[in-house]
């Protein structure tokens, strides 16, 4: 059980959105957003607050009568349910439950601890909300996305729970609460606007991509020290003094991360030892530097490194901040507007990142290409082909795949930060589009496990191939044999789909 604050760490938010980690809220924090929801119930008599008793977005300007207040709350709620498109995967759903969870522990939003609690229920159980993929422009905040949640919250729309046999099962939310003996939460001032508006989706999203991530580019590292071993290169390129040279944190990570996994290798070489000594070679039959897909990974992928730890900055600061409107100040007594509900941060830091998991798959489809192009690298046949040359094929058209997988990554790299386009009556005249730049990060992500799977596949073909496998690092041999349990070494022409997804799998294990 993981017991919540108002802080949640990326370690806390990934062990309940990956590991399905039951949650509670700590007692204080509760009694804050006890005394924020009283606080507000008080202050907001005989006052004119946005969004309490009056319309919404443009509709501002008029007052709504106190007989009506509670039904604007469902109106916002079901009038915005307007989503279009797939429904948005559960495991993005879930982080996204999570981050409005983390909002109103923020204790700023003046909601009822009732909503709190039934949040937490949601996730304990596993009930998810259908959310369409399409509908957020990211200011208000994702508004129709959030709007299917709240649906769900008040009993109403379509959610997703387990069956007898543990599958989810796409049903009347009214039905599942039931079946649960759960109540849906009734409105008491603020829930309706506070649920819908704020960027707990796009931040949800961004959260999920962010530990994908990171798993990336822990493999991408793993399998540039394993090709490196079979080119047998020198090891100087990722020698400290070499890397340390260069100031940039990213870098000197990537390279002290490259010594490590490397530790125990055989197959590198040592440039003191071969060059610099005397000889009487006037042409080398060994190259005296490797291409730079091979030798500048730390160059390489250290800005990619350095962006995943800003993004983490960004996305938990996102997560543990109240981003709904207005923001209730109990303590300063006061009920202030602003747009808090701006996706910005999180359209921008998505747009970064899916450029970096964009470069980091172009190296791994480089890197392919060294393996499979047996002129380049003199050591291999023709992509890796362990079987008749003419009559077996490897895995030549494996890499068709990673290539046009790795252009669409190119072209889904555009910025969508700078896509805004007023809506709204012009009330929203500029928006973030966070939850699109979100989506298309995700879907660059899931586009690079892919290339990387056809990537680990050939580095183990080639490492058969060269009979080094007993000569690899430690570590590097334990990946190796990790991909053979999945992969068998293979000389025939068969269909490889199957392989490459079991291959993605087994990479996407947090």
């Amino acid at each position: 059980m993981i017991k919540l604050s108002d802080n949640i760490t990326f370690e806390q938010a990934k062990a309940i959105v990956f590991d399905k980690k039951k949650l509670s809220v700590e007692p204080k924090i509760m009694a804050e957003v006890e005394a924020s929801y009283n606080f507000l119930k008080e202050f907001e008599k005989g006052k004119v607050i946005y969004g309490i008793n009056t319309g919404f977005g443009p509709m501002a300007q008029y007052r709504v009568s106190d007989k009506d207040l509670k039904q604007l709350q469902y109106n916002i709620i079901r009038s915005h349910s307007t989503g279009a498109g797939k429904p948005v995967e559960i495991i993005y759903v879930r982080a996204a439950l999570l981050a409005r969870l983390a909002t109103f522990l923020q204790a700023k939003s003046g909601v009822h601890p009732q909503l709190v609690k039934l949040i937490v229920e949601f996730l304990n159980r596993e009930i998810y909300p259908m959310v369409p993929e399409h509908g957020s422009v990211g200011a208000s905040g994702d508004l129709v996305q959030l709007a299917h949640i709240a649906l769900c919250l008040i009993g109403e729309g379509e959610a997703y729970s387990k069956n007898s046999k543990g599958e989810f099962v796409l049903r009347p939310t009214a039905q599942i609460f039931k079946e649960q003996g759960l109540k849906p939460f009734e409105i008491e001032i603020r829930e309706g606007l506070s649920v819908t508006n704020g960027t707990s989706m796009m931040t949800g999203i961004a959260l999920v991509n962010l530990a994908h991530a990171k798993r990336l580019l822990d493999w991408s590292i793993a399998a540039s020290v394993v090709i490196n071993e079979i080119a047998a290169s020198y090891s100087d390129f990722m020698a400290p003094e070499l890397n340390g040279a260069k100031r940039h944190s990213g870098q000197n990570y990537v390279a002290a991360r490259m010594r490590e996994l490397s530790k125990g290798s055989k197959c590198l070489r040592s440039r003191e030892r071969e060059l610099y000594v005397a000889t009487d070679e006037s042409i080398f039959k060994k190259k005296v530097q490797p291409y730079y897909s091979l030798r500048c990974v730390p160059q390489i992928l250290g800005p990619v490194k350095d962006e995943l730890d800003n993004a983490e900055r960004v996305i938990l600061d996102e997560l543990n901040s109240a981003c709904d409107n207005p923001i209730i100040e109990r303590k300063e007594g006061n009920v202030l507007h602003g747009g808090n509900f701006h996706g910005d941060y999180i359209s921008f830091e998505m747009d970064k990142l899916k450029i970096a998991i964009t470069k980091l798959t172009m190296l791994c489809e480089r890197q392919m290409n060294y393996l499979f192009h047996d002129r380049i690298n003199s050591i291999l046949p023709p992509f890796v082909n362990l079987g008749k040359l003419g009559l077996n094929y490897g895995l030549q058209a494996s890499q068709f795949t990673a290539t046009s997988t790795t252009a669409e990554c190119q072209t889904l790299s555009m910025p969508m930060y700078v896509h805004s386009i007023p809506n709204n009556n012009d009330n929203q005249d500029i928006v973030s589009m966070g939850t699109n730049s979100a989506q298309i990060a995700a879907k660059v992500i899931e586009n690079s496990y892919q290339v990387l799977s056809i990537q680990m596949i050939a580095l183990v073909q080639a490492v058969d191939y060269l009979k080094i496998a007993k000569t690899l690092s430690p570590s590097s041999r334990k990946l190796y044999s990790k991909i053979r349990e999945i992969v068998p070494k293979f000389v025939e022409d068969t269909p490889k789909y199957k392989e490459i997804e079991a291959v993605e799998s087994f990479l996407k294990i947090m």
